[in-house]
């Protein structure tokens, strides 16, 4: 089992920044990535950034956030976190921190983030 709790969500003018944070407890040991999703509302949800748990720790991201967010991870306290500066009104969305393994996936409640124009 493994749970995901997810924080730092909120309301910021476009062009502030807000840090995301997902916290992981359980067998998070299994999991080979971990990153962040958003859904809009009346879209699907999508990739914004992903982390392999290898030493290299590997980044993907989404197009539309490159240079704008960062993901990263403490390994220690078994967060990872999703920097997001330069925000736009085209990201307000629900966010949702992700754990995977092999033939699983973990998901949190997810946090909203509201950017207004």
């Amino acid at each position: 089992q493994v749970q995901l709790v997810e924080s730092g969500g909120g309301l910021v003018q476009a062009g502030g920044s807000l840090r995301l944070s997902c916290k992981a407890s359980g067998s998070i040991f299994r999991a080979n990535a971990m990153g962040w999703y958003r859904q809009a509302p009346g879209k699907q949800r999508e990739l914004v950034a992903t982390m392999s748990m290898s030493n290299r720790g590997t980044t993907n991201y989404a197009d539309s956030v490159k240079g704008r967010f960062t993901i990263s991870r403490d390994n220690a306290n078994y967060t990872v976190y999703l920097q997001m500066n330069s925000l736009k009104p085209e990201d307000t969305a629900v966010y949702y921190c992700n754990l995977a393994g092999l033939g699983w996936s973990s998901w949190g409640r997810g946090t909203q983030v509201t950017v207004s124009s």
